[in-house]
């Protein structure tokens, strides 16, 4: 499947409500690229999975409120959902979003050995927001997430994955591949230009 050689080139006529984002080994340097430049004024919120081991606390937050001008926040449960904010899955919590746009943090059983699981925070995402949310699947070594942005693109939402050949580990994009057809297979640099475009 051939990536269009423009993002922009291929955007959506619906409007897209919230952006959600996976990534295992490599993800830090990936979500850098993504969101390095996004300007203040972003409307769409980020909610994002990063595999991190179980007993926090980590460094996300401080890592990444000097990388972007959005907002940047662990997920807290029972918080309202923000435009313009990264929201970081908190260490041993699933992420979920609520039908009234609030966050819920779960312990409930790790799903490919992970907790937070991307599968649980997309799943989640593509009940509440159907065909008006984005998923993104970055770089990984499991296949956590393919499930996940299946269900998005069966809610008919966008569904981007990361060109596996650019990926620091490819697995969790392949996965991805080898379950469905998703939207976009993108380099970094485009998804980057999509999600500015989305805004």
């Amino acid at each position: 499947m051939k990536a269009p050689a423009e993002a922009s080139t291929k955007l959506p006529a619906r409007p897209v409500d919230a952006v959600v984002i996976g990534a295992s080994a490599g993800g830090l340097a990936a979500l850098s690229a993504l969101v390095s430049g996004l300007p203040r004024t972003f409307r769409l919120p980020l909610l994002m999975v990063q595999h991190v081991p179980p007993k926090g606390p980590t460094q996300l937050v401080e890592i990444f409120q000097r990388k972007t001008d959005l907002a940047v926040k662990e997920a807290r449960d029972k918080e309202p959902v923000h435009g313009g904010t990264l929201y970081f899955a908190a260490p041993g919590y699933h992420l979920l979003v609520e039908t009234d746009m609030t966050l819920s943090l779960s312990q409930d059983e790790a799903m490919h050995f992970s907790r937070p699981s991307i599968d649980v925070l997309f799943e989640s995402a593509a009940d509440v927001w159907g065909d008006r949310v984005a998923g993104i699947l970055l770089t990984g070594a499991n296949e956590d997430g393919a499930a996940g942005l299946e269900s998005i693109k069966q809610a008919g939402g966008l569904t981007i994955v990361q060109e596996p050949g650019e990926a620091e580990v490819p697995t969790m994009p392949r996965a991805a591949l080898q379950r469905f057809a998703p939207d976009y297979i993108l380099p970094l640099r485009d998804i980057h230009r999509l999600l500015r475009d989305l805004e």
